[in-house]
């Protein structure tokens, strides 16, 4: 028997991973080969398991979906071709190399299929054929004993595929893919909502027409050519068979008698995409701004290269590198070229049909992007956007020549924010206009237009994603920033450049405004860059220094660069300012317009003059700084001119949050509030992200992290980020975790349990914010099938429910305050302070219409009084109505019969019907609509005129309902002040209630930390902790052992305001930098402390030098890194900084790193004079500073045993001792690492031969010194023994006063013996 092959995890590359549908964007159709066989079956039934292999479990699909695609989805239908031949008994006929690299069919009995493949080879001695099957499984054949069939290359000729209506029948759809087509049955539409996470079933019924919907015709509608009708080969659909046991059956004879096991099933849930022969092109550089993504930079590959690399080759030869040119006919190496454009010569446009005229002429202005084309109900990507549609998205193509795929509107959110997560930009091209308007407007106007209007509605970058799965899933802000410079000549080189910056949160309306100096290397620029990670970036061309590029490159990751001409796009302050003036003056007009409609006339006042009246705070304030806010606004005028590309620059100013940019200039530290964490303290303290892999885990944001909301967890990093310096404040926050802890915690956790069913409201808020004005997607002119309304309802409503939910639960937390002091929880809770009183808003949208109805409706039914609008269009009906209801008791009193009413049949509404008998009483001026035996049926000519009333003022009822939900969210959105700040409250006692709750999952004691303000400027600060302990590592993370607490002291009154910590290798001593720089954060922060006592002066900035890493993109060594983070301490640190250096001076020789670390600890000590930790290997630094008072010499104890052939053993203690260590015991670590016991016997040695030689060195120095210098001391102290004793006798001093000085003298003595 032939041993099984493997099971292949994944389908044959012939299987379509999602419905397809025809290309509909060609001029003519194109013959097309004829369709291959597919081996890959599965069961009709949907719901059903495909049969798997019983000889193995199918191997798991390499590729893990993540928890936003975790959907399930209805197995694909796999369809396979049968070619309809009846097996024969096979001729005995031998074959050779003759058939090597033909196409060959083989069938196999107990799939009762053929299978299709190529013949690879021929080996005489066995005289077998290899053949390889089209998914790439092998299998050695005798071709005279097996039952086979040859194939010759045809070439068929299959109509197009049209997207249709709804069907209960599955079709057979012939899908064509150059040379390999699947006969595919649909399913019929689906209205499962909740099937909206696949493309598989959108091409459903694809062989029915819809003119209504004309999805296509708008392309072609010139073309006016019949299209062809293929003589389609019926395909039968071949399911595969399991045996269910153990061992796979026999399933395919051999001539001999011998059974090869049979071919194994495979399932559609393994699905590899490396597997799936799908035409791909790289991915665009996203760094790189300045480079077309889509042209032929990009090279096919695979099968897409063979159906569509020589038609692109020759008919798209223009995108050639060669021939390459931008709008202004400039060639890529011309000065000032636009990769961006790309010129269209006049003889392709003239080959184009109206359809692909239109494509291109929005894609050659917008080379950079991937475009979104919209054709009735569906997205179409073409020509070097569908590779890229087929590659990040999964997408088929369509048959044809040209490079086609799709997808439907309902996964626009879905696909949109793939392409922008990868790094792509996308270009929204909406239809504005139905075939049917198309029609009036050619036959009201004479337009000579043949295909509908279409026109860009938005731009989706990664900075500018508002919605989607992911972004639902992530609260993390994704910062869109502009940054400008300005270098200037200055002897004070923290002055060197000044930064404008404008950082924008689009999902929030978020906006950071500043301007600040800076150093040489950027420090204050990448810091910010650090704590808030921008994913796009607004620059000006050729502007920025390579120092200033440098950085960007640094401290970002996977970012995207828009580069903006200087001064035309991004724009500087005057124009900024004038721009900015005149949207906010519109802004203000419109406002004031709406309020006297629905007010008075008094109720707004519009700006006037220039508009300076209607800028923000902010705004107002960098324009009246002149040139110290000029950078600021011009970063602000790239961002603005970008957002408008994207149609959000107007939507996004409307209701936008300013704020000012911490920390500007990073200078000033007495005014700044804030603690200062540059670039280098959040990386090297682990504050955001770790640095195994780059997420949260095992940071200090994670270990404070345990808040529910998602615009919570934003603020912490806000926070966390930014600690505080001033006393009050630290204090203030301080009592307000209290007020949340011990009695009062179960109310807390009440709070976080309602809490916890909040979507993130900062983002649904802003949302409804923007929705309020019909700009991009949601202009009125956009057609679009789906219910976006019903979605906008649905959102607004959920947005009133979370606020009332909000307030109810702020009140239920607010019985806290009868027993709690602080100042900071009153103000949160009290409604009108920190809580806006917003109970009579919610009342009038409550009282407004019915929430529950509206939603399941997806329609607002106004009650009485809350739209006059409405109120006035029913009134008139209902005038209407009783008119016509006074008009009937009017003939039934004419006619005497009040049996007369009114009734509706068809479309004839409010007929009198009037009984038989009184026919002959009835007025001439009656007109006979209709009768029924015993009735006839009457319209007077003051019902006919009524009826035509009524009938209009039921439009303006309805027209006023339509209009119903934009007027509401325009209510809704004149209180976005007060939405904003239940939100902002709700956000701050979200993350007071995290970090009250914080302490409980450290180990050991914790506290409350005394913070000391300044009662006078000569005052030392100090820091002092006592069993402090980690307040991320625990005991049961470090394996069996267990986190050692250690008491440290380091400044304030009699205490050294240096530790030189010494110590062996792996001895703790950086985990006790770490340690003590994160409790001065958790302090500062307002959270407890993992330590029995923590006492604290307020630090005002942290600085860490701490690992070896070097920044080889931007042209720093490891060592030159190390220096430039160590320069800016030197240049930038105060007497209340904190300073941890770990091992300074390690990346060059021993002495230059010696002299280096010692001068710099000499400036921190005696110059600087801060608070500090020095870690070193550097020993002789612990006998300089032995008995330098200002030095606490530290180290980390160790127990030290014999080991084998004199390798030290090292216990570690990781306790924190007085005194110096001996060594460092680096030969121990060497031992724990494994190096051989060779290697480590000759280290020891080493070692010891080097200790002795640097003894004698020092020895022989120490003999040198000057021999004066000792009789000078000893002289002195002489004189000094002789001044003592006349003095005493003399004045007959105090005995203890003798005793003293006598008892210092001789300690100088023993001093001098011991040194001489």
């Amino acid at each position: 028997m032939a041993s099984s092959r493997r099971q292949s995890n994944g389908r044959s590359p012939l299987v379509n991973q999602q419905r397809q549908i025809t290309s509909f964007f060609s001029k003519t159709n194109s013959p097309s080969p004829s369709p291959t066989i597919s081996k890959q079956t599965s069961k009709l039934n949907p719901n059903s398991k495909p049969n798997r292999s019983p000889s193995k479990s199918p191997s798991p699909s390499p590729t893990t979906p993540s928890p936003v695609q975790s959907k399930l989805k209805k197995p694909l239908l796999v369809i396979g071709q049968t070619p309809s031949p009846t097996p024969s008994t096979p001729a005995d006929k031998s074959y050779g190399k003759e058939v090597v690299d033909k196409r060959i069919r083989v069938y196999w009995p107990l799939d009762k299929a053929w299978y299709e493949g190529v013949v690879k080879s021929f080996d005489k001695e066995s005289g077998r054929h290899l053949v390889q099957y089209d998914d790439a499984e092998e299998e050695e054949l005798d071709l005279g004993k097996e039952k086979i069939e040859w194939i010759k290359e045809s070439t068929g000729r299959l109509r197009r595929l049209r997207r249709g209506g709804s069907s209960s029948v599955f079709k057979k759809v012939v899908i064509d893919d150059e040379d390999e087509g699947v006969t595919e049955n649909v399913e019929p539409e689906s209205d499962d909502n909740d099937d909206d996470s696949s493309d598989e079933d959108w091409g459903k019924n694809v062989e029915q027409e819809v003119s209504e919907d004309a999805e296509v015709e708008d392309m072609d509608l010139e073309d006016g050519e019949e299209e062809e009708e293929e003589n389609e080969e019926e395909m039968k659909i071949s399911k595969r068979k399991s045996s269910g046991k153990t061992e796979a059956k026999k399933r395919k004879a051999s001539g001999g008698g011998k059974l090869e096991s049979g071919k194994k099933s495979k399932t559609n849930a393994n699905v590899s995409k490396q597997e799936l022969k799908v035409s791909l092109v790289e991915p665009v550089k996203k760094i790189e701004s300045d480079k077309a993504s889509n042209g032929f930079d990009n090279a096919l590959v695979g099968d897409a290269s063979e159906r569509f690399g020589k038609r692109e080759a020759e008919k798209l030869h223009f995108l050639t590198p060669k021939e390459r040119r931008d709008a202004n006919r400039k060639r890529p190496e011309d000065v000032n070229y636009n990769p961006k454009t790309l010129y269209l010569p006049l003889d392709f446009l003239k080959s184009l049909s109206g359809g692909q005229r239109q494509w291109w002429e929005f894609k050659s202005k917008h080379m950079d992007k991937v475009l979104f084309f919209k054709m009735g109900k569906f997205y179409e990507l073409f020509e070097m956007d569908a590779h890229i549609g087929a590659k990040e998205l999964d997408l088929q193509y369509m048959k044809g020549e040209q490079p086609h795929c799709g997808f439907p509107e309902r996964n626009f959110s879905m696909n949109v924010e793939k392409l922008a997560r990868k790094g792509y930009r996308v270009l929204v091209v909406e239809q504005t206009e139905t075939p049917e308007q198309l029609e009036l407007r050619r036959k009201e106007k004479g337009a000579k237009d043949k295909v509908v209007k279409r026109e860009i509605c938005a731009v989706v970058t990664k900075g500018t994603l508002t919605e989607g799965e992911m972004l639902s899933a992530n609260p993390d802000p994704s910062y869109l920033m502009a940054v400008t410079e300005c270098c200037q000549s200055s002897t004070n080189q923290n002055e060197d450049r000044i930064f404008g910056v404008c950082a924008v949160d689009v999902a929030t309306s978020r906006i950071i405004l500043g301007q600040f100096g800076d150093d040489f290397e950027c420090s204050g620029l990448c810091s910010l860059l650090a704590e808030l990670r921008p994913v796009e970036i607004i620059k000006p061309t050729k502007l920025l220094s390579l120092e200033t590029e440098r950085a960007m490159l640094r401290h970002t990751r996977n970012l995207l660069v828009n580069e903006l001409v200087p001064s035309a796009e991004f724009w500087d302050a005057g124009k900024t300012v004038c721009e900015v003036k005149t949207i906010y003056k519109r802004i203000n007009d419109q406002s004031a317009a709406r309020s006297v409609n629905h007010v008075g006339p008094n109720a707004a006042n519009s700006c006037e003059g220039d508009g300076s009246c209607c800028l923000p705070a902010i705004l107002s304030n960098l324009l009246s700084a002149g040139a110290d806010g000029s950078l600021a606004l011009s970063a602000l005028g790239g961002t603005l001119y970008y957002l408008k590309q994207a149609f959000l620059d107007e939507t996004l100013l409307r209701f936008a949050k300013f704020e000012s940019l911490p920390s500007s200039g990073f200078s000033g530290i007495a005014q700044n509030p804030y603690m200062l964490l540059d670039a280098a303290a959040l990386e090297n303290l682990e504050i955001f992200e770790n640095s195994r892999n780059g997420d949260s885990s095992g940071t200090l944001y994670a270990q404070l992290n345990h808040c529910v909301t998602a615009f919570g967890k934003r603020l912490l990093k806000t926070w966390l980020a930014r600690p505080l310096y001033h006393v009050d404040l630290i204090k203030e926050r301080q009592d307000a975790v209290a007020g949340l802890k011990g009695e009062n915690l179960s109310y807390a956790l009440e709070f976080r349990k309602a809490l916890s069913r909040l979507p993130d409201m900062e983002r649904l808020l802003a949302r409804i914010f923007a929705s309020s004005k019909a700009i991009g997607r949601n202009a009125n002119k956009v057609i679009l099938y789906e219910d976006a309304a019903k979605k906008q309802l649905q959102e607004f409503i959920s947005a009133l429910r979370c606020c009332e939910l909000m307030v109810q639960a702020c009140s239920s937390l607010g019985v806290i305050l009868e027993n709690v002091e602080s100042t900071q929880l009153h103000h949160l809770l009290t409604a009108g302070k920190g809580l806006p009183n917003i109970h009579s808003i919610l009342k009038h949208f409550k009282d407004a219409f019915d929430w529950v109805d509206a939603n399941n409706s997806g329609r607002i039914i106004p009650h009485e009084g809350v739209d006059m609008e409405y109120d006035s269009a029913c009134e008139r009906v209902k005038e209407i109505e009783s008119s016509l209801t006074k008009h009937l008791k009017e003939q039934r009193k004419l006619l005497g019969d009040s049996s007369i009413t009114y009734v509706t049949v068809g479309k004839d509404v409010y007929l009198l019907e009037v009984p038989e008998n009184l026919r002959g009483s009835v007025p001439r001026d009656y007109e006979l609509r209709s009768s029924k035996k015993g009735f006839f049926r009457y319209w007077t000519q003051y019902i006919k005129k009524v009826i035509g009333e009524l009938s209009q003022a039921e439009s303006e009822k309805e027209m006023a309902l339509k209009n119903i939900l934009q007027r509401l969210i325009g209510q809704f959105c004149e209180d976005h002040n007060k939405w904003r700040q239940l939100v902002s409250t709700t956000a701050e006692l979200d993350v007071l209630i995290s970090l009250a709750i914080a302490s409980d999952f450290y180990e050991g004691p914790t506290c409350r930390p005394l913070i000391l303000g300044s009662s006078c400027s000569n005052e030392v600060p100090c820091l002092s902790a006592k069993s402090l302990g980690h307040p991320i590592l625990r005991s049961d993370s470090l394996g069996n052992g267990a986190f050692v607490p250690n008491d440290i002291t380091i400044g304030g009154s009699g205490h050294a305001s240096f530790i030189l910590l010494t110590g062996p290798n792996m001895g703790g001593k950086s985990t006790l930098l770490r340690q003590v720089c994160l409790a001065v954060i958790l302090a500062q922060v307002g959270a407890d402390v993992p330590a029995e006592h923590f006492k604290l002066s307020p630090v005002d900035r942290i600085f860490v030098r701490m690992g070896a890493k070097d920044h080889i993109m931007a042209g720093q060594s490891t060592f030159l890194t190390e220096l430039s983070e160590t320069a800016l301490m030197l240049s930038s640190a105060t007497q209340h900084s904190l300073v941890a250096l770990d091992e300074l001076g390690r990346g060059t020789s021993t002495s230059d790193g010696q002299a280096i670390a010692e001068s710099v600890l000499e400036h921190f000590v005696h110059k600087v004079q801060c608070r500090g930790m020095f870690s070193t290997h550097y020993h002789r630094l612990a006998v300089d500073y032995e008995n330098n008072s200002k030095v606490s010499l530290c180290h980390m104890a160790c127990q030290v045993g014999n080991g084998v052939a004199g390798v030290e053993e090292v216990t570690f203690l990781y306790r924190l001792t007085t005194g110096a260590c001996p060594k460092s015991y680096g030969v121990n670590v060497a031992r724990l690492a494994g190096l051989p016991d060779s290697v480590l016997l000759t280290a020891a040695a080493k070692s010891r031969e080097f200790e002795s030689a640097y003894g004698k060195h020092r020895k022989g120095s120490e003999d040198d010194l000057p021999m004066q210098s000792c009789a000078d001391k000893m002289v002195a102290f002489i004189r000094e023994l002789i001044s003592l004793t006349a003095n005493a006798n003399c004045l007959n001093t105090y005995e203890d006063s003798c005793i003293n000085s006598l008892t210092e003298l001789q300690h100088r003595a023993r001093i001098l013996l011991q040194q001489h």
